[in-house]
């Protein structure tokens, strides 16, 4: 309210100056016509001047700033993948019993089209995740171990902005609570089973799909970060971060 009051004097004082400046104008040249004409001119201009400072302007300012976020969300998508979600995709592969044709989406040279190709079979149910044939005990400790570093993830006011990093992060955080609240992770019944493999399907496909827009977005705005992310590709087996060539 107090700002809005402020804006008005500003405004009421402005006008009061500009119409002494004519006044005074006309006192001096004594032609209330030309003064007039001019400031119909100026008048006729107001349209044209607002439209380029609100909206184009403003459009061109918009698009840089909304640029500098997604830039500040990719490093923080990057600092999740370096410290968290190379180690979680691993870990969560386990469980993946259709994982060779996971692999061999992954590892295709076009990767313009891996993440349409991947949601794809993603969307046709791909995965077959079976919660009994990894191990559920390694996965809790891995991420009560992670827990506070994907805390301060949720933190970071950035990410509101990044829908599917923030569901990602969600369905992680379930499967921790999910496996943190077993005590006894080596006997479980039909139904757990089940629940887990559900819990770490979802997980596992969005981690997937957000691991390939980053390492994308690596590929087109960051080559020297791109060739060490591929050359420690957690899908490859024959992955080393030293250049051989």
């Amino acid at each position: 309210m107090k700002q809005k009051k402020w804006e008005m004097v500003l405004g009421l004082v402005l006008g009061v100056f500009s119409l002494a400046i004519y006044i005074i104008q006309d006192l001096i040249f004594h032609d209330a016509q030309i003064i007039l004409s001019d400031l119909l001119l100026q008048i006729a201009f107001l349209p044209i001047y607002i439209f380029l400072s609100t909206i184009v302007i403003d459009s061109l300012l918009s698009r840089r700033e909304k640029g500098q976020r997604v830039r500040k969300l990719n490093m923080v998508i990057g600092a999740f993948f370096s410290e968290t979600g190379l180690e979680l995709l691993q870990a969560l592969s386990k469980f993946d019993k259709t994982s060779e044709e996971t692999i061999r989406i992954i590892l295709r040279d076009d990767w313009p089209h891996k993440s349409e190709r991947m949601k794809k079979w993603v969307g046709k149910d791909g995965f077959q995740i079976n919660s009994r044939v990894g191990e559920l005990e390694g996965l809790k400790m891995l991420l009560l171990k992670k827990r506070d570093f994907l805390l301060r993830m949720l933190e970071n006011p950035n990410l509101l902005e990044h829908e599917t990093f923030t569901e990602l992060l969600w369905a992680v955080f379930h499967l921790s609570e999910e496996l943190a609240s077993r005590a006894d992770l080596s006997h479980l019944s039909e139904a757990d089973y089940y629940h887990f493999s559900g819990d770490i399907k979802r997980a596992y496909s969005l981690l997937i799909l957000e691991w390939l827009t980053y390492m994308i977005h690596l590929k087109e705005d960051y080559p020297f970060l791109f060739s060490f992310a591929a050359r420690t590709n957690p899908f490859d087996p024959e992955a080393r971060a030293e250049i051989s060539e």
